[in-house]
């Protein structure tokens, strides 16, 4: 290298700088910042950014960035939402299932909105017992199972999703700050509905991940900041319902190297703690299937990534700790119809990690707690029937219980217990 002309490597060096310049104004950046104190997004323009490689890309695709520095954990303590830290520095996420919108929730919304005066429709009643546990939390993630359609629709349930786009509005009102939306509904709407669905979330306020507008999108990596750490958010879904995407950058498909690669690019970019989420699983399973047993155990062997989580399968799935790695495999539905064959159905699982960084700062899941939820119906609500009741009854006191010990009991088979994780009780925290 030492034997090149000076002045082939200036032209090297002017190239180097062209380049970033055009990855820059392609759109390609790879961090979204904290929202502003307004709501809304603070513009990636404003803030510190690199190009991000795609994944798999050679190690010359950019020049590798220098990650922001982590604050001294002497001099900036940071507790954080949730339960007391046991380190200097904390920072809790909270992850929820499947938002499934069927034709009995847009009918409540209006209902709720009528009642409450307004036009239109009013999905925050549906959602508003969530917000007790988002708010002890310093980072809240949903899943957007399906797409979105016009404000007044035509609005559609499976087995093509259309649903109301006022969903995303309320998640937001509630504590959401970004949603996955990689599931095998993403494209019924087609590249139209993929693309509204997204420009509705970012009219909400919701960042978002695992679906795309541009190619030059689908390149970038969602990292979200708190007060004390950058977190990414890495998804996949198993498959399309046999469908097909115009482009096959629009969605994000489960796959452990691409996933890896991601992880590893987000490390790159300064992210503290990186979380995968699968779209996959047996529906109405109590187990996970081996897919999604091979793709978290290779996401976890990597050491890439901090903690994994799952939605789809409609049921309430174990959560495990795999060589020092959490893994909870299915959250259920955050919202949904009742289902009157299936009773796991209605359940869902709220996942609250706080993570802790370590003298040496590295970030690890220190507390791990999970609610159990149920919808009920006349009207339809999401309801914690956790121990510690927040909301009061649910449906009955013994169906609540029973739904609970449900939960338990698929929760703790695979020795969550055992390795620490336990029931939120958010009435009980500071």
């Amino acid at each position: 290298m030492g034997n090149k002309n000076v002045s082939g490597s200036v032209q090297q060096v002017a190239a180097a700088a062209l380049l970033m310049v055009a990855l820059a104004s392609c759109g390609v950046i790879a961090e979204h910042a904290q929202p502003q104190s307004g709501g809304q997004p603070s513009s990636a323009a404003s803030q510190p950014s690199a190009p991000a490689a795609q994944p798999g890309a050679g190690d010359t695709a950019a020049p590798t960035p220098t990650p922001a520095p982590t604050p001294s954990a002497e001099t900036t303590p940071t507790p954080g939402a949730g339960p007391a830290c046991k380190a200097v520095r904390c920072t809790s996420v909270l992850v929820t299932g499947d938002m499934l919108v069927h034709t009995q929730l847009w009918q409540q919304a209006h209902e709720d909105a009528v009642a409450a005066g307004v036009k239109g429709l009013d999905f925050g009643p549906l959602l508003e017992g969530q917000r007790r546990y988002l708010e002890q939390s310093d980072l809240a993630i949903c899943h957007q199972e399906t797409p979105v359609a016009l404000p007044g629709g035509p609005f559609s349930a499976y087995p093509s999703f259309n649903v109301p786009p006022q969903i995303a509005a309320a998640a937001k009102a509630v504590g959401y700050r970004a949603c996955t939306t990689a599931s095998n509904h993403t494209i019924d709407q087609g590249t139209e509905g993929l693309a509204r669905t997204l420009d509705v979330l970012d009219a909400a306020g919701l960042e978002h991940t695992g679906s795309y507008r541009t190619q030059a999108e689908s390149r970038g990596i969602l990292i979200l900041q708190t007060d004390a750490a950058r977190i990414a958010v890495i998804e996949g879904t198993y498959g399309l319902n046999g469908q097909v995407p115009e482009q096959p950058w629009q969605v994000d498909m489960l796959d452990a190297p691409t996933m890896i690669a991601k992880a590893k690019e987000a490390r790159r970019l300064g992210a503290d703690i990186v979380l995968g989420a699968m779209h996959a699983g047996d529906e109405y399973a109590s187990a996970p299937n081996a897919q999604q047993l091979d793709v978290a155990h290779a996401l976890a062997d990597s050491g890439q990534f901090t903690m994994i989580y799952g939605h789809h399968t409609h049921s309430v799935l174990p959560v495990e700790k795999y060589k020092g790695t959490w893994i909870a495999y299915g959250l259920g539905n955050g919202v949904t119809e009742l289902s009157p064959t299936y009773v796991v159905n209605n359940e869902g699982l709220l996942l609250r990690a706080q993570f802790s960084q370590d003298t040496a700062g590295k970030w690890t899941a220190s507390d791990v707690a999970w609610a159990p939820s149920v919808i009920v119906s006349d009207p339809y609500r999401w309801c914690s029937v956790a121990a510690d009741a927040p909301q009061g009854v649910c449906a009955s006191p013994a169906a609540d219980a029973d739904t609970r010990l449900r939960t338990k009991q698929v929760v703790e088979s695979m020795g969550a217990a055992q390795a620490g994780a336990r029931e939120l009780l958010v009435t009980k925290e500071r």
